[in-house]
């Protein structure tokens, strides 16, 4: 500890992990603590982080507990998916998009309050340090950052427990064995990691998953939807209007019912080491589908192309914590700008772990049936005109063929 740190602001779940943070930055900075408990529709009861922060001597106007969901869908969610961003060709996101709304969060509170610091409790091995600290610093750049994970040595779960025994936090039952596996929520998705999971040729165990219901079980009826979408956002659930929040509840509620959206994944994190994880992205698997598929109407084949070039670099900057970055703003404008006419509706059949696309219709749809057709189009498209155009393309290959016969 190397500078003097007059008042932080903790990201706090009211969790054993954050709970033995905010006693520790208290006996170990001498500081004044303000705790940050963000609602992002994981789906817990938030209050019982404001007992606690109470109960650890956290004054009442130093904490917050902010209802972010519709921020978070409108600001973060629907301009990643704009973009259809998968990482490593799969992977939502999840997690990796909730972290800057958090920290930005967290940043103004500090400014409102007047604090000097911020702190997480993200482990010194995983990605979240990494996403919470680079938007620490490109929202503020002098902040102090405080990581208790790197700098205590509670090196163990055991050595956790004892600790918060000795200063009378209260351990959970379900705290006290080790852990089968950690998890983190908010509405877009589930992750599940460690323990049970850390073995890649094991099948997820049934009991992991939490937010769908295995798609064995799901009605053996399948289910019909529309979105509809304005200028790349989902505005609708079958006709009816919605907000981005409330779209993706709905959403949600419809993949766990037919159990869409299960992801058994090894991912490359960017601290250097693969992991492998478990995500349930119900709403979002849906959402994602969707968009794509008002896309295929709408965008014109060079815009469509070229963002599924930008799109694998797009998705890495979110996972690897680059959210403001300039770079990350450039590629969302040119993103956003390519949305412009993607309007319409999508229909969607919903049937025992999958979605498909069965239907979409837009007022800026660039299908012809008239060009397309097997049947005489009229004067549409000349087929003759296909003989020149194969020749033209053909030149290059027919020049190299002679040379190397």
């Amino acid at each position: 500890m190397t500078d003097k740190i007059n008042r932080v602001v903790l990201a706090y779940s009211g969790g054993l992990d954050t709970s033995v943070i905010l006693k520790w930055l208290q006996q170990e900075y001498q500081c004044e603590v303000v705790t940050f408990t963000a609602d992002l529709g994981q789906g817990e009861e938030l209050e019982p982080a404001r007992q606690k922060a109470r109960s650890a001597g956290v004054k009442e106007e130093h904490i917050f507990i902010d209802d972010l969901r519709e921020e978070f869908v409108r600001d973060y969610v629907f301009p990643m998916m704009r973009a259809n961003a998968l990482y490593e060709g799969l992977y939502l996101l999840g997690t990796s998009i909730a972290r800057p709304l958090i920290a930005k969060r967290q940043i103004e509170i500090a400014q409102q309050v007047g604090a000097d610091a911020v702190a997480h409790g993200a482990t010194g091995k995983g990605n979240d340090q990494v996403r919470f600290e680079l938007s620490y610093y490109a929202l503020q750049p002098d902040i102090k950052v405080i990581a208790p994970w790197r700098e205590w040595d509670l090196t163990s779960r055991t050595r956790l427990i004892e600790w918060a025994e000795q200063h009378q936090i209260a351990v959970p039952k379900d705290k006290r064995g080790e852990a089968p596996f950690s998890t983190d929520a908010n509405m877009l998705h589930t992750s599940s990691e460690g323990k049970v999971l850390e073995d890649p040729w094991e099948e997820v165990p049934d009991y992991v998953y939490s937010r769908t219901v295995n798609p064995e079980d799901a009605p053996d009826q399948p289910e019909y939807i529309t979105i509809d979408f304005e200028k790349g956002d989902g505005v609708a659930l079958n006709g009816v209007g919605v907000s981005p929040a409330t779209l993706l509840s709905s959403l949600n509620d419809l993949g766990c019912k037919h159990g869409i959206g299960r992801l058994d994944l090894v991912e490359n994190r960017f601290v250097g080491m693969k992991s492998r994880g478990m995500y349930e992205t119900p709403g979002g698997t849906i959402y994602a589908l969707a968009h794509r598929g008002i896309e295929q109407l709408t965008l014109d084949r060079g815009a469509a192309h070229l963002k599924d070039e930008l799109m694998p670099r797009y998705a890495e900057l979110i996972y690897n914590g680059f959210w403001f970055s300039p770079e990350r703003e450039m590629l969302q404008a040119a993103i956003d700008h390519s949305q412009e006419k993607v309007s319409g509706t999508v229909r969607l059949k919903l049937y025992k772990g999958s979605c498909i696309v069965v239907g979409r219709k837009s007022p800026h749809s660039l299908y012809s049936e008239k060009v397309v057709t097997f049947e005489d189009d009229a004067g549409a498209y000349d087929q003759r005109d296909a003989a020149g155009f194969i020749k033209l393309n053909a030149l290059r290959l027919r020049l190299l063929g002679r040379r190397d016969r």
